[in-house]
């Protein structure tokens, strides 16, 4: 199972405005912060108001913060309200199954056992929980180029350097 990118998000803002609670932030400087589009991030940041995570205002002077302390604010109620659907398989969805051993089959029983026991660990964390880890998102994130990765195949192997395309800041 994937989350959606709308879901990882709507987490990111909660994460950032977790971290920096005595003060407001735009959807400008999260989208810079986290290197993702500010046009999905207004999406988002609907969304996460219109559920009552967050508060938001507008205009000069304007921003967002969390609409209620951390400890308040739970893993999974956010995944919930977040994701447009859970259908793990097509034959979750009875009304648009094609599967013809939907009547009999016993996979869907186990599918959504896993389906039950993702959000029952899910439901036991709450955006405190998450923020406990020291320096989450105080520090600037290094981002490491897709090509500098290694790749499964050599996974345990140093990845190779990627060829500098920047200039150094001596070279100024």
């Amino acid at each position: 199972m994937q989350l959606t990118l709308y879901t990882d998000y709507s987490l990111r803002v909660l994460l950032y405005l977790g971290i920096h609670k005595n003060e407001k932030a735009t959807i400008s400087e999260i989208a810079d912060y986290f290197k993702i589009s500010r046009n999905h991030l207004v999406k988002v940041v609907h969304n996460l108001a219109t559920c009552g995570y967050i508060h938001t205002i507008r205009g000069k002077g304007g921003g967002m913060s969390l609409a209620r302390p951390a400890e308040e604010i739970n893993i999974g109620d956010v995944v919930r309200h977040t994701e447009p659907n859970f259908h793990v398989v097509e034959c979750f969805n009875p009304q648009t199954t094609h599967c013809p051993a939907y009547s009999v089959c016993t996979l869907i029983d186990v599918l959504n056992s896993a389906l039950t026991n993702f959000f029952a660990v899910l439901d036991k964390y709450t955006l405190a929980d998450l923020l406990k880890k020291p320096g989450i998102i105080s520090k600037p994130l290094q981002f490491v180029p897709m090509q500098a990765r290694p790749s499964p195949a050599r996974a345990g192997k140093r990845p190779s350097r990627p060829k500098a395309t920047a200039r150094r800041l001596h070279d100024y």
